[in-house]
């Protein structure tokens, strides 16, 4: 397997969680990865970049046009890192319906996911989760099951699994509706 991410948002959505979710998915299947968090000035709401290789990588660092996969927590964010993404790559976005897909060259994938929370469809702190169901119900192509992501996000805090799942699994219900 060989597969690249970039996940792009701003401080306090929750990129490196994800980072650390896709990382444990990894693991759990002996897969090789290679990660890096960017971020900025995170603590203030700034952009925070992260990336993660899964496969046989010796260098954590994803150039241009090579990335698989976009996740795009936020829309500025996601066009900000579109540059990383190679043609005909996947972009799940969390983006209006007026999201410029036709400006992309890529496969778009995009929910209102902002919209979820503000209606109280969503925690707002499970945005990033929510994108990821979104990834595991559109992306044909993506390295993890939704059985191999429950299983790193109960790995990673039990605490929390069960909200996390819940809003992981609404977002593929939602999805596939």
């Amino acid at each position: 397997m060989k597969y690249q991410v970039v996940i792009a948002g701003f401080g306090g959505q929750g990129s490196v969680f994800l980072v650390k979710i896709l990382a444990l998915c990894a693991g759990n299947k002996n897969v090789a990865c290679l990660g890096t968090e960017n971020h900025g000035m995170s603590q203030r709401g700034g952009s925070v970049s992260c990336t993660i290789k899964l496969g046989d990588y010796t260098n954590p660092i994803i150039d241009a046009g090579q990335a698989d996969l976009l996740i795009g927590l936020e829309k500025n964010e996601a066009l900000r890192n579109l540059q990383f993404l190679k043609s005909m790559g996947t972009l799940a976005v969390n983006a209006e319906e007026d999201f410029p897909i036709n400006d992309v060259n890529a496969i778009v994938f995009h929910v209102d996911a902002f919209e979820k929370a503000k209606r109280k469809e969503i925690p707002i702190q499970g945005l990033n989760v929510y994108m990821l169901g979104l990834v595991l119900a559109k992306c044909k192509d993506f390295p993890f099951t939704i059985e191999d992501v429950k299983q790193a996000i109960k790995d990673f805090n039990p605490k929390v699994a069960e909200q996390n799942i819940q809003v992981l699994e609404k977002a593929i219900n939602d999805i596939k509706a």
